[in-house]
């Protein structure tokens, strides 16, 4: 029971990125990535408050006043990764997708769980960032033979 409530976690957070992929594959090709990735945050920010309460207390001056340098870090953060996905997925497909779970298995784990935060990291922890170097590299000797 106590893997239930992660997985699906990340699986909405998995349907958000495919319907997010799918979205710039339709879209009308923008001669402007960013500007793209910008209407399409807009609306992540209206849904996002729109839910806030569902969640929480809702005291925005109070969020800001407290929390106002991890919001500008999420921002930058967020802001990449759309722009990262827009550029993925504009220029090579979602099947590049793998490219970004394997490289965010190694960043995020990795980097900021294991290097940063010091979160404690056991044998499987090892082995799943052993297998997302491997899928990077078969993913990209892959393409390379395509």
């Amino acid at each position: 029971m106590s893997l239930v409530l992660p997985i699906l976690f990340a699986l909405i957070a998995a349907i958000g990125n495919a319907v997010f992929a799918f979205a710039q594959k339709q879209a009308s090709g923008p001669t402007n990535g960013l500007l793209f990735v910008g209407l399409s945050a807009f609306v992540a920010v209206v849904l996002s408050l729109i839910g806030a309460p569902l969640l929480g207390r809702f005291d925005l001056a109070s969020m800001i006043k407290t929390d106002l340098r991890p919001i500008v870090i999420g921002g930058i953060g967020l802001f990449l990764t759309y722009l990262g996905f827009n550029l993925l997925y504009t220029r090579f497909g979602a099947s590049a997708y793998v490219l970004y779970a394997a490289l965010s298995i190694l960043t995020t784990t990795l980097v900021v769980g294991g290097l940063i935060l010091k979160e404690p990291m056991n044998i499987y922890h090892g082995a799943a960032i052993v297998l997302a170097v491997a899928a990077v590299v078969l993913f990209s000797l892959g393409q390379a033979r395509s």
